[in-house]
């Protein structure tokens, strides 16, 4: 998630001629995590690599929010011997936020085991286990990715001003000198983009250019009820925030200040919040109560409950704002609260890492005022998710429901953070898809067999293990069509197609999935679609889709060994199809390698057109799409 305050960095000296391990942790130490990971990757490429080097590259990883490649990284750290606790509390955490509730639990409560410090993850296996039960029973909020404004960086923040929308995101084409290290992605800029009746977002373009005279990040924006001030968070570009920093080295860390923004004709005017204080701490993430009197922030200022806090002050007499005062211990936790919002009915919605949760940032909403505030209330899902959810708000809002918009770095969106618009709606048919989890082989029921029900668009609408008879069952929506996945560990999964097209009246669905068991030694199965380009071995972006399924199965099942081997189709000589399936297998090999499976539980084997899977041998004319079918990758079970 972006814009997290205290955390942008360069630095101010380095080492000579650096060697590959000094040169990694220069960068790591200079927060410039996108460029650490590539170094780091070469280093743990060994039979032996060091711990530091596999912490710091799964830790990479988990900053940079690639939370499945923190995962596959944080198998490997806890399984080497020296591992120390605390890595299985980072291994529960990043479980967590890939939405592996049951395995997350299962580390945390290892890590109270082995230190004694249970307290310390009370919380988390709290999160863990309302979660479950959240994903279970989703809420009635509708989400929908915002795909006119959505790219493959962060887009968040959306706030509506008259018929439009104003959002941070990062432009895509920007020189290296004006992208953040610590993303690898261009620092974020104010968006505004058309809000149409129906509550979508359109063709977006950069806001004013006077909004976006920073030199660092600039954004989120919230604006007062006329739309002549804004309130603008910004990275403060001066020096003053200067210290020193890891292994002697000296690193300027930039903190956040908030600035205010009056319309003057065409253009606006700009002046610093008054308790801006570079020096000392950050001051951002704005929102106003909807009388305007009050303009709640969030700071990590002195006096606070823990990282940053929500805080307030209230306009004077004179237009001024009051000395900053905290919001108090009901709202803010030990944890960071961050992107305060307020609803049309007054309500503050906000983000906390310090309260039980789903994974990450969860969404909370509270009712009062100034520091008097009712006791936190999670959303739960799918408003929240595994990963970061922040900046919700609520701009409409009526008898039949309410409207409004969040962001969420969770699976399934274009890029890291991306803006949703959500609506409340209560259903006026009921549907219901009752199923059975069981045993191929042997026709018997398997209970906690872990079973998702995806959308048309491969995102999760809910998720629930089945019961100890092997039953599960779901709410569905009209008009939509969904898969239902069904997975249990030693068993390949199984799914099926349900559809609620043209269902007009309350009804019941009916599914039964059937997993086969998995893994026996000598077993071998084809990767289904792993294909590639005639006379290459490089693998596809198509291939690396499917390659990442091998790889969470041979990460959720650390004593499986494998030959993975490589065909090709008939032309061209034996010894030549011979040395380039070889190389594809190699390949496949390396890119397994480079996402966290250690290379010595693999073998590469190519098999050349030994093994053709049709008539399309020498001399035999073939069709693209026949000889295709032959270059394709097997995977055989050595040892289980």
């Amino acid at each position: 998630m972006i814009a997290l305050l205290m955390v942008f960095a360069v630095a101010a000296v380095a080492q000579e001629q650096p060697g590959l391990r000094d040169r990694a942790d220069e960068l790591y130490n200079r927060y410039e995590y996108a460029n650490a990971v590539k170094l780091y990757a070469k280093l743990v490429d060994t039979r032996k690599p060091r711990l530091q080097d596999l912490e710091r590259l799964a830790d990479s990883y988990a900053k940079m929010n690639d939370y499945e490649s923190a995962e596959n990284w944080y198998a490997r750290v806890v399984q080497q011997a020296d591992s120390k606790p605390e890595n299985l509390l980072r291994y529960g955490e990043i479980l967590k936020m890939n939405g592996k509730y049951a395995e997350a639990k299962k580390q945390l409560e290892a890590y109270a085991t082995q230190t004694g410090n249970a307290s310390l993850v009370a919380m988390q296996i709290a999160g863990c286990d309302s979660a479950l039960q959240w994903m279970a029973s989703p809420t009635l909020h509708k989400l929908r990715n915002e795909a006119a404004v959505n790219t493959s960086n962060s887009e968040f923040s959306a706030f509506p001003i008259g018929d439009r929308v104003y959002y941070a995101g990062e432009p895509a084409n920007e020189s290296a000198k004006n992208r953040y290290g610590w993303t690898g992605n261009a620092f974020l800029r104010v968006y505004t983009a058309p809000l149409s009746q129906e509550g979508s977002l359109l063709e977006p373009t950069l806001a004013n250019e006077a909004l976006n005279t920073g030199e660092y990040h600039v954004g989120p924006v919230v604006s007062e009820a006329d739309g002549n001030t804004l309130y603008v968070t910004r990275t403060y570009p001066g020096k003053d925030g200067e210290r020193e920093k890891a292994a002697g080295l000296k690193y300027r860390t930039q903190t956040l200040e908030l600035y205010i923004y009056h319309r003057e004709g065409d253009g606006w005017t700009a002046e610093p919040f008054a308790y801006n204080n570079v020096k000392e701490y950050s001051v951002g993430h704005a929102a106003l109560s909807t009388d305007g009197n009050l303009l709640y922030f969030v700071s990590d200022m002195p006096g606070g409950q823990g990282g940053t806090d929500i805080w307030y002050s209230e306009r004077q007499a004179d237009g001024t704002w009051g000395t900053p005062v905290n919001a108090g211990a009901n709202i803010n936790s030990a944890g960071d609260e961050l992107f305060p919002g307020i609803g049309p009915d007054g309500t503050l919605y906000y983000s906390s890492d310090g309260l039980p949760g789903m994974g990450g940032l969860d969404i909370f909403q509270s009712t009062g005022k100034k520091a008097q505030w009712s006791r936190p209330e999670n959303l739960k899902y799918p408003v929240n998710s595994a990963s970061d959810d922040f900046a919700y708000l609520v701009y409409e809002e009526d008898e039949a429901g309410f409207r409004g918009f969040l962001a969420s770095d969770r699976k399934g969106g274009k890029g890291g953070d991306d803006i949703y618009s959500f609506a409340f709606e209560k259903p006026k048919i009921i549907i219901i898809l009752k199923g059975t989890t069981s045993d191929k082989t042997t026709g018997e029921r398997l209970p906690t067999t872990a079973v998702t029900l995806f959308d048309g668009q491969r995102e999760i609408v809910a998720k629930q293990q089945s019961n100890a008879d092997g039953t599960f069952e779901f709410v569905l929506d009209r008009d939509r069509d969904y898969t239902v996945l069904g997975q249990k560990e030693g068993y390949h999964a199984d799914s099926a197609k349900v559809s609620t097209q043209g269902i007009t009246r309350s009804d019941t669905l009916e599914v039964a999935l059937l997993l086969e068991p998995v893994f026996q030694v000598g077993q071998t199965f084809e990767l289904e679609n792993i294909y590639y380009d005639f006379d290459k071995h490089n693998i596809r972006p198509d291939a690396a889709a499917i390659l990442d399924e091998l790889v969470r199965t041979l990460r959720d099942n650390p004593t499986l060994k494998i030959e993975l081997s490589s065909h090709t189709d008939s032309r061209g000589s034996n010894a030549y199809n011979e040395a380039l399936s070889q190389r594809r297998a190699q390949s496949a090999v390396d890119y397994l390698v480079s996402r966290g499976i250690a290379r010595d539980r693999m073998v590469a084997k190519g098999y050349g057109e030994a093994r053709l899977v049709n008539r399309c041998a020498d001399g035999v004319a073939c069709s693209a799409a026949e000889h295709q079918a032959n270059r394709r990758t097997e995977v055989t079970v050595l040892e289980y």
